[in-house]
């Protein structure tokens, strides 16, 4: 039997370990091991691995970070506001990539993209200090135009589109909402890859929301991570990988 033809246009898998370690830091001790999780996602098909440090450590911890960067075989994609604290671990640590997100302490997720066109003066040099250090820098961002120009003047290599709005009108099923959501994503990858940036997105992405994202051809990398912690509490985290990585190319192909 012949081998399944490559993928013309393959989509990548990152993996976000973040909630791992929030079970983990629930209880205290060292279980959950978010490292463990990382390698297991890797062994199910993960293109990379994402991680939050958090100003206030409330999952990821600094030793974990250390830990990914020296153990990982895959990409690691460092997601983290964008202050002098954490752009200088980065440094030090050389991950593959930086994500810059908004950060807010009463939060309990990533709530919305970063503010690029307001705080340009202040990203600048930090964008600038990430890219002579040979990390990749990718901006999590509304999906605008506008937007996408912003990040282009700033020099980032890669943008992240925040599907969080369109994942919540898919969970109300709101059918008009979707549809202008997912429209709002579709224009911002095709803009944006037009003006040469690598599009990725992510935020609330799980096996019912994925597939019209996923088949965005200008989409390279979808992060993921939320949903697919809670899947594996019931059918493991290898399996839920394989799901959504079947979705994802099921959506492409």
């Amino acid at each position: 039997m012949s081998s399944p033809a490559p993928r013309s246009n393959p989509l990548r898998l990152g993996v976000n370990i973040d909630h791992v370690a929030t079970v983990r830091n629930a209880r205290g001790g060292t279980a959950p091991d978010p490292i463990r999780a990382a390698r297991e996602a890797v062994a199910a098909g993960a293109d990379g691995i994402t991680a939050h440090l958090r100003e206030d450590r409330r999952h990821i911890r600094d030793a974990d970070m250390e830990t990914l960067a020296h153990v990982l075989t895959v990409p690691l994609n460092f997601e983290m506001a964008a202050t002098d604290e954490m752009i200088d671990m980065a440094i030090r640590l050389r991950p593959h990539a930086a994500c810059l997100v908004p950060e807010k302490r009463e939060e309990r997720t990533t709530e919305g993209g970063l503010d690029i066109v307001g705080a340009h003066d202040s990203l600048l040099s930090r964008v600038k200090r990430l890219g002579q250090a040979g990390i990749r820098v990718s901006l999590f961002v509304e999906p605008d135009e506008a937007v996408m120009d912003a990040a282009r003047r700033l020099g980032a290599p890669v943008v992240e589109l925040h599907t969080g709005s369109y994942c919540e009108a898919v969970a109300e099923g709101d059918a008009a909402r979707t549809a202008h959501e997912l429209g709002r994503i579709a224009r911002a990858a095709s803009y944006g890859a037009g003006i040469g940036l690598e599009i990725h997105a992510g935020h609330g992405l799980a096996l019912d929301s994925v597939g019209p994202v996923a088949a965005l051809p200008e989409i390279a990398e979808l992060n993921i991570g939320h949903a697919l912690i809670g899947e594996a509490i019931f059918v493991g985290l290898g399996q839920a990988i394989r799901d959504m990585r079947g979705a994802m190319d099921t959506a492409r192909a």
